[in-house]
């Protein structure tokens, strides 16, 4: 393949992650929209960044068999027109419902993006240039969060609505995975080579499910956990997460090099990076430097664990079955992420008898504190079989 197509395909992959990145865009804002429906509650707020993965799930699922049918670039076009349109929905009219409602449309566009993505990866690069190129995704999927949630925080000072306008990103990602994406036509399978999954990428997904349960907490929960004087500043909670993306571009870019080093147990060290970030956010909700610090820590985590899992499920199918592999993963990570705010709301509230983002933060950091110990002995006794 030709340097200029290898570039060409890169800036489609980053196109791809920055979709995925508008999922965030109205996180810097959560704090103004409950203040602004204060008849929606805590939960259903926290959702507006998580409900996307319910339709995710499912479109996900669909997205691996239909590439049978479908080409990538016809579906991943598809998913950037949806992306902008659903992402102006909300200015038709002043309704939580309405709001919400968009935000679980955009999942057409996030879980298309989120599968396919993985799937442009592995049909245009393989062995080690899999892995850096997949470094490369995660690291513009957190370019692409860095962009909407530190924009998004600044618009968001004149009015959480401005914070729609960033959903224009759809729009221009469609226009240049047209004229980017090489068109492959749809997957070819044989008798040899049926689209089937293994024992293995049920077990990664599975850690997908439990890493994003309480990964997520960072994002759902930073506006409404900062306070002393930093308390409802949309600007803070914009750069805060803009940190948490910022540190999930450097490990995307040098997570080569960290696989190598950490080999079969780079999946639980990414959830232990998510541990110390979260006793961080724990302990100083009023200390900016701290809370930068533990931003960058939980960024780790995700710019670790997201395209690692998905090279190893990738790696465990034949070729045919990458798509439905990476539909798999997505299936868990968004599946995780769907049920965060309720589960972890209900245990803060069952555990404390109030609900408070404190509480959410150490039932997130010891609950995935367990869960990588788990797997490192897991991975460890599997070594030694």
């Amino acid at each position: 393949m030709s340097k200029s197509k290898k570039i060409k395909i890169i800036i489609t992959i980053v196109c791809i992650s920055f979709i995925q990145g508008l999922q965030f865009c109205v996180s810097p804002v959560l704090g103004q929209i409950q203040e602004h429906y204060p008849d929606a509650s805590v939960s259903m707020v926290q959702m507006l960044v998580t409900a996307p993965t319910f339709l995710s799930i499912v479109v996900a699922i669909i997205s691996g068999g239909l590439v049978v049918k479908i080409s990538k670039k016809k579906m991943l076009i598809f998913a950037g027109l949806m992306a902008g349109i659903t992402g102006f929905l909300p200015f038709l009219a002043d309704s939580f419902m309405l709001l919400f409602v968009s935000r679980i449309l955009y999942g057409l566009a996030l879980g298309l993006c989120i599968a396919l993505n993985t799937a442009v990866v592995a049909e245009f690069f393989e062995g080690d240039e899999r892995v850096s190129v997949m470094g490369i995704q995660a690291a513009s999927v957190g370019a692409g969060m860095v962009l909407v949630s530190t924009l998004g925080g600044a618009l968001g000072k004149y009015g959480f609505q401005n914070a729609y306008y960033l959903n224009v990103i759809g729009f221009i990602a469609m226009i240049l995975i047209a004229l980017f994406l090489p068109e492959t036509g749809t997957a070819k399978v044989s008798k040899d080579e049926k689209i089937e999954l293994n024992s293995e990428v049920y077990k990664v997904a599975f850690i997908g499910v439990i890493e994003m349960l309480f990964l997520i907490t960072f994002t759902t929960n930073i506006a409404m956990h900062i306070s002393g004087s930093l308390a409802g500043s949309t600007t803070v909670s914009g750069n805060l997460t803009g940190v948490f993306s910022g540190a999930q571009i450097v490990m995307g870019l040098i997570l080569g090099a960290i696989t190598k080093v950490t080999k079969k147990y780079t999946l639980p060290v990414a959830m232990l990076c998510f541990s110390i970030g979260g006793v961080l956010l724990l302990l100083f909700p009023s200390n900016y430097v701290m809370l930068m610090i533990g931003a960058v820590f939980c960024g780790f985590s995700q710019g670790m664990f997201i395209p690692t899992a998905m090279v190893e499920v990738s790696n465990a199918v034949n070729p045919a079955s990458t798509t439905m592999a990476a539909a798999c993963m997505t299936c868990g990570n968004c599946f995780g992420q769907l049920i965060s705010p309720t589960l972890l709301n209900g245990a803060s509230r069952m555990m404390f008898g109030e609900v408070t983002t404190s509480h959410v933060y150490l039932i997130a950091t010891v609950g995935m504190t367990i869960a990588a110990g788990v797997v490192i002995l897991l991975r460890a006794r599997k070594k030694t079989a």
